[in-house]
């Protein structure tokens, strides 16, 4: 969803990335965790098809994911995954493997970096964030 914003889209994507895993699993060398590689194999085809489809488009955060709850640290979570979606597309997919628990090697791996950039990307994406949860608040 994070790549596309479009539900029935995002269903067709996982369901080719399986796909593509089932038909590379043969040539899987060990060179990474798995989880690695599938991430790799997944984030690939999402940014090829935003790229060949053009239809990402940055539009409100979905409805069930901005409604703000009582409870007060609910309400913080989802307003990082808010601020999170204003992102750039890289920190984005930083965020998300960050969220995920993925080491900066495992990181720089599936996006094709060195370890040392994906550290200062993710101290810069932190600032981000803190600054603005500190101008929301």
């Amino acid at each position: 969803m994070g790549y596309v914003n479009d539900e029935a889209m995002a269903k067709d994507l996982v369901q080719e990335c399986f796909i593509i895993i089932w038909e590379k699993l043969p040539g899987f060398r060990n060179e990474a965790a798995i989880g690695t590689w599938i991430y790799k194999i997944a984030s690939n085809l999402c940014l090829r098809n935003v790229e060949k489809n053009k239809k990402y488009t940055k539009s409100p955060f979905p409805d069930h994911l901005t409604e703000m709850h009582e409870n007060a640290p609910e309400e913080r979570i989802q307003l990082l995954y808010y601020f999170i979606s204003q992102l750039a597309e890289t920190d984005r997919i930083l965020c998300s493997m960050f969220l995920e628990n993925m080491s900066n090697s495992e990181m720089a791996v599936v996006l094709g970096m060195n370890e040392g950039n994906v550290r200062v990307r993710m101290h810069r994406i932190k600032e981000k964030l803190a600054l603005k949860f500190k101008l929301h608040e």
